[in-house]
């Protein structure tokens, strides 16, 4: 068995798969904390909630270990994907989960954001192996790396610019305090908690002090770890962050689209899901926007992730998620001119956008003109990528002639011949056949869907 490229920091376990199937190795040092999680309560509780992956255990090793079989979630995204209202939720999970193992007499030993994914609204923690016993007068021996990878980021979104959350995918193992301090407005250390946990918590680090108040011999009381709960809790709550009307978000308001023309799009996007077979379990949806698209398909049962490059529509999409309580819809932010790379150590402990795919659907609406004629993407580039991401694609074809189209091309000269439908249809000629081509009425754009040939 070979550990997953990103399974190797906890030498209690790691985890591996199968043929397919995914497990977790638990070594003779982390039984006895797998053993107390269950034993105390705490696993039935957590995963009662909707807050830790489930699993079963399916056998013993030789060497005293264990052998897990993890509950599989349909997607594993990262937190440098996640909007401003997906990172906060997943602070607070991490912080009613430390709330609750302390109840139970544990601790989580770590509070990496890369522990936590979504099933749809909700944050969900999978390492088993970050609970250990609590110790009376153990400080929490995660509180900077909650810092890092949580309130340093949010605090950042929240105070200067929503676009700072993308040095998590340069910080991987969590935003620098100090950083941090030194990017956010002076007023920020008026802010007791953010003049605590950030400020001062950086200013400790650079004098070799540590953690605030905290010495090699000092001790904390359980009622002291609870009150900085309470504060970490508070100073999260705080921070806020509006989406405000960018272009993007505000897209389906000023889209060219007559009410009558959107409903039929919607329709005929709705056949083409389901003239797929087998019905897809896994769906992309490129250029999602705020989801409206994406839930036809999430509707029908696929697990749906809604990739858009705009903050604000990722925000606005992720907030409508929460307000209908979905399981089965993901937004998630992503620049498909710069998509998640392969990163992290070796360059492989956190997979590309490709390397989680293929998607049994990528829907693709309203986007070749955006990378084709805004970004210069050429068509056979671009048909290849989808056929790289998706078994089956529905993609819209807008032309020039198309208002949005024209909107693009206003301040840049038309260099770009090639653009047009016939083009278009050879370059998938080499990567797709094509299954269905219906017009979309009231509009000049058309709707293909494909299923990729064989590599």
């Amino acid at each position: 068995m070979s550990p997953h490229p990103a399974s190797f920091r906890d030498p209690d376990g790691f985890v591996y798969t199968e043929a397919g199937t995914l497990y977790r190795a638990v070594a003779p040092t982390g039984v006895a904390g797998l053993e107390l999680l269950q034993s105390s309560g705490l696993y039935a509780r957590l995963v009662g909630e909707g807050l830790l992956v489930a699993h079963t255990t399916l056998a013993s090793t030789d060497d005293g270990g264990r052998v897990l079989q993890p509950e599989r979630l349909p997607f594993l995204s990262y937190p440098y994907e996640w909007c401003f209202g997906q990172l906060k939720a997943a602070a607070q999970a991490t912080l009613t989960i430390q709330r609750t193992a302390l109840e139970h007499g544990m601790t989580l030993k770590d509070a990496s954001a890369y522990n936590l994914a979504f099933r749809g609204a909700q944050p969900v923690f999978f390492d088993t192996l970050s609970f250990a016993p609590y110790q009376e007068g153990e400080p929490w021996a995660a509180y900077r790396q909650f810092c890092q990878h949580f309130l340093a980021p949010l605090a950042l979104m929240s105070r200067c610019d929503i676009r700072l959350g993308g040095l998590l995918r340069v910080h991987l193992d969590g935003i620098p305090l100090d950083l941090a301090s030194a990017l956010l407005p002076a007023t920020t250390r008026l802010v007791p908690g953010l003049a605590m946990h950030l400020h001062l918590h950086a200013k400790a680090q650079q004098g070799g002090g540590g953690e605030p108040g905290k010495t090699r011999t000092a001790t904390v009381s359980k009622n002291g770890l609870l009150g900085l709960l309470d504060s970490l809790e508070s100073t999260v709550a705080a921070l806020r962050w509006e989406p405000q009307g960018t272009v993007w978000a505000d897209y389906y308001a000023a889209t060219n689209y007559t009410d009558t023309a959107l409903l039929a799009k919607e329709r005929l996007v709705g056949e083409l899901l389901d003239a797929v077979t087998p019905a897809p379990a896994l769906v992309w949806d490129l250029g999602a926007n705020t989801g409206r698209f994406s839930r036809l398909a999430s509707v029908r049962g696929a697990f749906t992730v809604a990739w858009d490059f705009d903050p604000a529509a990722v925000e606005q999409g992720w907030r409508e998620v929460v307000e209908r309580k979905e399981t089965s819809l993901l937004p998630l932010t992503l620049d498909l001119m710069n998509p998640s790379p392969r990163c992290g150590w070796a360059g492989v402990e956190r997979d590309s956008l490709q390397d989680r795919g293929p998607a049994e659907v990528v829907l693709a609406l309203a986007l070749v003109h955006h990378l084709a004629l805004a970004n210069n993407v050429p068509l056979p580039r671009l048909a290849a990528f989808l056929a790289q991401v998706g078994k089956h694609v529905i993609v819209e074809f807008v032309p020039k002639s198309d208002s949005q189209a024209q909107r693009l091309l206003a301040h840049r000269p038309d260099i770009f011949p090639h653009y047009t439908q016939a083009g278009f249809e050879a370059a998938l000629e080499p990567h797709f056949t094509r299954l269905r081509r219906e017009a979309v009425p009231g509009t000049e754009r058309t709707l293909y869907l494909l299923q990729a040939r064989p590599a």
